[in-house]
């Protein structure tokens, strides 16, 4: 690999982290939906051709999003944004699901795991930018059994996929009443809940046997580092985006997002069938 081409990494790494930063701060993503794609072409770049490509992507996916998520977190839970109580009661279903999502991820097919990408994400994002723009009259969460039962879900696909469940949890929660302010805020939370079990299974799987330098069982530990040093400065700032950006308008701009970066996703995988 010449230097040109390690430079060219770099930028990638470096780009996609800024971006992801954002997003996670202003949107209440881990920023996944920017990093698989990119972990993805990084991968190619530096010419592994190993059939869990996509695993590796969403491992070290996941291994950012602990970072910037918690730093997100912080940041909007000093705006006094994040419903702790909620995030303790969604903390066990969540946790478990992810463990679960990570495990499926194993046996899957990456070109099948891109097609679950591209489709969960073109339909959040169509709802989210095609959608109402307020909730329902009277709308307020399910109750606990419920509750419990859409967290697993969201929580182990996000797993699965890769990102922090912002793409999910976000729209989930301002349907049922919650403003797209806490909602992002309480977000970014969830997101720690659903990265931390599944990265510790992705750290002990075996290390494909050509996988790229410094990789940890599937997490490519220098892209990782690279990737969270640049989200550190970013989402901060997201954060206080997020506060000053009206919330209709915010809900459009995470549904345009998830549209454009998951149809491109999934019109990969038809393409690899």
């Amino acid at each position: 690999m010449t230097l040109a081409d390690m430079m060219e990494i770099l930028g990638i790494l470096l780009t996609a982290g800024l971006v992801a930063g954002l997003l996670a701060g202003m949107l209440g993503v881990g920023g996944g939906i920017v990093l698989v794609p990119a972990f993805l072409l990084i991968l190619d770049a530096t010419g592994y051709q190993g059939a869990d490509a996509m695993q590796m992507a969403i491992a070290t996916s996941l291994a950012t999003i602990i970072v910037t998520s918690l730093r997100s977190l912080h940041a909007h839970w000093k705006r006094g944004a994040v419903d702790m109580d909620l995030l303790k009661r969604l903390a066990l279903p969540v946790c478990l699901a992810a463990v679960g999502g990570m495990v499926l991820a194993q046996v899957a097919r990456s070109s099948h795991l891109m097609a679950v990408f591209g489709v969960l994400g073109s339909a959040v994002g169509a709802w989210m930018l095609l959608g109402p723009g307020v909730a329902r009259q009277d709308a307020r969460l399910p109750r606990p059994p419920v509750l419990s039962a859409y967290a697993a879900l969201f929580g182990g696909l996000s797993a699965l996929i890769g990102i922090g469940g912002g793409s999910f949890f976000v729209p989930f929660l301002t349907w049922n009443g919650r403003s797209s302010h806490q909602a992002v805020a309480t977000s970014a939370g969830i997101g720690v809940l659903i990265a931390a079990p599944a990265v510790l299974g992705f750290l002990v799987v075996p290390t494909p046997n050509d996988a790229p330098p410094f990789t940890v069982g599937q997490v490519s530990i220098v892209a990782a580092v690279i990737v969270v040093c640049a989200t550190m400065l970013t989402a901060p700032l997201g954060a206080r985006l997020a506060h000053l950006i009206n919330a209709a308008l915010l809900k459009r701009i995470f549904g345009g997002f998830l549209v454009l970066t998951a149809g491109k996703m999934l019109v990969s995988a038809i393409l690899s069938f």
